[in-house]
């Protein structure tokens, strides 16, 4: 039997963790490969996550400008008609140009992709299947485990091509539903169920709790929810789907308020199950090196190590953010550390965005989360309706929201809904980074006339000094 190929080290999963650790590592001279079970590099990201929706959400978003706004701007083009096969190739196309980048990244920085599926069987050794079934050996110095996550099922609602979908089904139905229902008020499910609301679906959220989007500051979510009911979203809020019935003509979900009560039956043509995602290490062999995931499926970490004998842990399947972006920063800093030089996430510092319109982003702490640290702060906010810009595009729902604490004045929080929101949101990024104060932003000259100068009024408002509203 030949002889293992030896590596520095060896990455399980080609996702935005997985390589972007493979392009650091060859950036550092490391010798690394990277293996992916899929036919393309990118991972969910790339493949059927974050590029596809975002390459979809673009479309849909002109699509329903051309119905709704172009007349409005003066701008006439008679009856506009939907190519949904169309607008599903230019998405694969956008999708397969960017795994072809990362290909010819990994060549640039020596990076070997290897096909076929990782499963750990011992300290430095990773066995990896090929599609058709063949076996070979790795040996490492160091194994990063980037496998990344799945859409968690729903109990008692099974997946059915075309009816019941997760969201890589969404991304891909042959025709536009009479009426979808979205499982889950998250992230997800409100970009996925806006795409399909602006090409004509009617849609209904159902979510468990009294509340969409847990996680985003409440006054933001309730706002954000009227945006979305203005559009024509309809949402069931605190509600439990018990069970789906799939026949010919759509499903039926079974539908119990949460707190108990009568059960409803609401039809759709296709149902979304968007109730979130959880890690994948399916057959990964993590028990041959003495890791042991938590209840909820997460591996974790003690500066990306996980456990002894040089394995390491990044991205979704541990725990932090399920964020691409913040995949990408565990990557870099498990590879540095792996590299001999200092290697820091900051998670507090990691934003989140919803690329819906209006769209919303956020970094820092809510509001509920310093009352409930009993922080004394300071809030600044600021509407879009007494924005320039934003008025002179149409683009007015939505406010700025700075938070900043009450004594020093350092910026604690940035909640923004609005256009061009996920854009504005670095600038927070930055100025917390530095540990930068409210007045730092309100006293920085911002262009005019520019949505960005929301930001700046709401610093000022801080301190009661905000001089457009």
């Amino acid at each position: 039997m030949a002889e293992a190929a030896s590596y520095d080290v060896v990455i399980i999963g080609g996702g935005p963790g997985g390589y972007n650790a493979a392009i650091r590592a060859g950036q550092l001279g490391l010798k690394a490969a990277c293996i992916e079970m899929r036919e393309t590099l990118g991972g969910t990201c790339l493949n059927v996550g974050c590029m596809p929706s975002k390459a979809l959400l673009h479309a849909s978003e002109l699509y329903e400008a051309v119905m709704k706004e172009f007349p409005t701007l003066g701008i006439d083009v008679g009856a506009p008609k939907l190519n949904l096969g169309q607008m599903m190739a230019q998405k694969a196309d956008s999708v397969g140009a960017l795994t072809k980048g990362i290909e010819f990244l990994f060549k640039k920085n020596k990076v070997e992709w290897i096909k076929g599926k990782g499963r750990i069987t011992g300290p430095g050794a990773v066995e990896v299947t090929a599609t058709d079934g063949s076996k070979s050996t790795l040996a490492a110095k160091n194994i990063v485990i980037a496998t990344g996550s799945e859409p968690t099922p729903l109990p008692g609602v099974d997946f059915v091509e075309g009816k019941v979908v997760d969201s890589t089904g969404a991304l891909s139905l042959p025709a536009v539903p009479k009426k979808l229902i979205v499982v889950g008020a998250g992230i997800i499910g409100l970009e996925l169920g806006s795409v399909w609301r602006r090409l004509g679906a009617e849609v209904t959220v159902v979510e468990f709790l009294d509340r969409i989007t847990p996680g985003m500051d409440k006054d933001v979510a309730t706002a954000f929810q009227r945006a979305l009911t203005k559009q024509g979203m309809t949402f069931k809020l605190g509600a439990k789907v018990t069970a789906a019935k799939t026949g010919k003509d759509g499903v039926e979900l079974t539908v119990e308020p949460a707190a108990g009560g009568t059960a409803e039956t609401l039809k759709g043509d296709v149902v979304l199950v968007a109730i979130g995602r959880r890690p994948y290490t399916d057959g990964l062999g993590l028990e041959n090196v003495g890791v042991t995931p938590d209840k909820r499926g997460f591996i974790a970490n003690d500066h990306f190590k996980a456990g002894t004998g040089g394995v390491w842990v990044i991205g979704d399947v541990t725990h932090g953010p399920m964020l691409a972006h913040k995949a990408e920063e565990d990557a870099v800093a498990a590879i540095e550390l792996i590299a001999g030089k200092a290697g820091h996430v900051d998670y507090d510092l990691v934003p989140s965005v919803v690329y819906t319109a209006p769209e919303v982003a956020w970094v820092g702490k809510t509001e509920d989360q310093l009352k409930e640290a009993g922080v004394a702060y300071k809030a600044g906010k600021f509407p879009f309706t007494a924005n320039s810009r934003a008025k002179i595009n149409h683009e007015t729902d939505g406010f700025v929201k700075v938070l900043a604490d009450a004594t020093t004045d350092k910026i604690l929080g940035v909640h923004i809904l609005g256009p061009q929101a996920g854009e504005m949101i670095g600038e927070a990024c930055v100025a917390m980074a530095f540990g930068g104060a409210a007045e730092d932003i309100a006293r920085i000259c911002h262009p005019h006339p520019t949505r960005s100068e929301a930001v700046k009024q709401a610093a000022m408002g801080v301190d009661n000094w905000t001089m457009q509203a």
